[in-house]
This record gives structure tokens, C-alpha cells and sequence, in this order.
């Protein structure tokens, strides 16, 4: 079956599909989703259980299964950093002036 052409737009990405969904939250969302990426990264990196994750984490299993999942609702962005610090990893914040361009300062997380 032949389908219809159909008239789409295609919208460049602003880097955060949160944003672009048009989401209330964007920016945390993200943050929280990038500090998730690494989290789950450490844990599958040095194979840990869940249950072991959840010991390690001072977190019962559930929460752990969760966070690997990434359903994210129960976890700031403080309680992300603060699990990354019990992962061995140092979090650090950098506050600088943003570039002339843009409307808006922006958050960014990377791991390194």
C-alpha cells in the first residue's frame, strides 16, 4: 500500500529533547537524565548487582532498578550528585558568564 507523502518539518535539535518536546522542566530534566547516563555507566562497569548497587548506595533494590531504568521521578539532581559521590566520583559545578548568544544561561553536565 502506497503510503501519502505527508508534509513534515524537521526542526533542528536545541540539544535537549526535553526542551524541544516543549516540557515543562527541560533543563532539570536533562540534568538529571545526563547524571543517570553515568551513574548507570559506573554500576554496569564494574558489574554490580542491584542489590549490591542498592548497598553501596545506602538505597533499598527497588530504587536502584528504577534509576537503571531511568524513571527518574524520585530523584533530584541533588540526589543524583550525592550518589555519584558514593560511587567514588567527584561532581563538579562550574558558574561562569554565559556567551553573548542566547537568550539564556544553560545548564551542562558531562562526565569525563
Amino acid at each position: 500500500m502506497r503510503r501519502d507523502k505527508e508534509k513534515s518539518k524537521v526542526f533542528e535539535s536545541s540539544g535537549n529533547v526535553f526542551a524541544d518536546l516543549g516540557l515543562p522542566e527541560a533543563e532539570e530534566k536533562q540534568t538529571r537524565v545526563r547524571l543517570a547516563v553515568a551513574i548507570n555507566e559506573i554500576i554496569r562497569g564494574r558489574q554490580m548487582s542491584q542489590s549490591a548497587a542498592a548497598r553501596c548506595l545506602s538505597v533499598n533494590q527497588p530504587k536502584v532498578s528504577a534509576l537503571l531504568n531511568y524513571q527518574l521521578q524520585g530523584f533530584s539532581v541533588e540526589r543524583l550528585m550525592r550518589i555519584l559521590t558514593a560511587l567514588d566520583r567527584d561532581v563538579e559545578i562550574v558558574i561562569r558568564e554565559k556567551p553573548r548568544r542566547g537568550k539564556r544561561g544553560r545548564i551542562l553536565v558531562s562526565a569525563v
